[in-house]
């Protein structure tokens, strides 16, 4: 079984509201591997390519003005189903409606302003982390507890 990618953007609203830290740790204490991170400010040419499935919608300019009102931290975790474990940390969307025990279910109330963006499928993990890691940015390091946080099975033992 192959690790997969996830591209993690830490949004503008959680790093004005200090929460990276917390972003981190719950991703961190899943069990999921950071393998590369950086903070940036999003252009333009980023934002209409990460975003170029809602490029169209009338909510977009709003979407791409609060992506850049801030810098990001944009983040590669990879693990064995590090794209579903992912998703279920985060949350869905619109933080309004996720589940309790989620980044976004305890600490946003909005659908833009949600924290974090997350892959959403392998396919997507690939393509998003390319568009803003090159392979040189990206680290394979063993972590010590890798046989504690994964059966035998996934191991391949």
């Amino acid at each position: 079984m192959k690790e997969e990618k996830v591209l993690i953007i830490i949004k503008p609203d959680a790093l004005v509201r200090g929460l990276f830290g917390e972003v981190v740790h719950r991703l961190e204490r899943k069990g999921l591997k950071i393998i590369g991170t950086k903070m940036t400010k999003l252009s333009d040419v980023a934002l209409d390519e990460h975003y170029s499935h809602i490029a169209d919608k009338p909510f977009f300019p709003d979407v791409k003005g609060f992506m850049q009102s801030a810098p990001v931290v944009l983040m590669v975790i990879s693990g064995f189903n590090a794209v579903k474990a992912t998703r279920i940390i985060v949350g869905v969307t619109d933080a309004v409606v996720a589940d309790a025990g989620t980044i976004r279910g305890d600490l946003a109330l909005s659908t833009q302003s949600n924290l974090v963006h997350a892959s959403d499928s392998p396919e997507n993990g690939e393509k998003e982390v390319a568009r803003f890691f090159t392979e040189d940015e990206l680290f394979d390091y063993n972590r010590p507890d890798a046989e504690m946080v994964y059966s035998d099975k996934l191991m391949g033992k």
